[in-house]
């Protein structure tokens, strides 16, 4: 099984690039988002997942090991297959799909080709709580700060950690602000930090 590939980037197409490791040329799958930063000539080192079937042996490369790991974790959810993982990461960057599943945002999850209405609310649902312990396992490895809170609108962050201070998880309350955005509409992303929060309480008692 092949992990990493490094070597130089011969050529690039529409859904992949041919990586040249010592004479060799690799034929590596990768989200747009990945190709567009290849540089023909220039020497690369990517993150490998390796598939094998009958027919074929697919490569799929990353620049980050993070994007790997999300590629392997969207496809524990039933009808996520590589091609739509890879389509989810083309259309969306890690922070923005690690934010959208923490606050159960299907809309933005099933602007990815591919990804219906269903199939959005179930990665969302399968995955809620996996998200967070991905984000954790980053911070033991680079002492960063956990991604799916960073990537959080300043005043969706204020109001997850008031509820929190309040006794109530981050998950419960990080799902009170996505439904509380929802109910209130278009308008919600202006709204200050006490009416979001208003809003939150209101659907936690329900």
């Amino acid at each position: 099984m092949i992990g990493k590939l490094t070597g130089k980037v011969d050529s690039v197409a529409a859904d992949h690039a041919i990586i040249d490791v010592g004479g060799v040329g690799y034929l590596v799958h990768c989200a747009s988002a990945t190709l567009s930063r290849l540089t023909i000539g220039a020497t690369v080192s990517l993150a490998v997942e390796t598939k094998m079937s009958d027919e074929a042996i697919r490569l799929y490369g990353f620049l980050a090991a993070d994007e790997r790991e999300w590629f392997r974790l969207l496809q524990t959810v039933q009808g996520v297959g590589a091609r739509v993982a890879l389509s989810i990461l083309s259309g969306l960057k890690i922070a923005d799909l690690e934010r959208a599943v923490v606050l159960g945002d299907k809309a933005v999850v099933g602007r990815a080709q591919g990804v219906g209405p269903k199939l959005a609310t179930r990665i969302v649902t399968e995955l809620k709580d996996k998200a967070p312990s991905m984000a954790l396992q980053r911070v033991a490895d680079t002492g960063e700060r956990i991604p799916s809170m960073q990537s959080l609108r300043p005043v969706e962050a204020d109001a997850i950690g008031a509820l929190v201070k309040l006794g109530y998880s981050q998950m419960a309350a990080a799902e009170s602000v996505a439904r509380a955005q929802q109910s209130m509409g278009p308008n919600a992303e202006s709204l200050p930090l006490d009416a979001l929060l208003r809003e939150c309480l209101r659907q936690l008692a329900r």
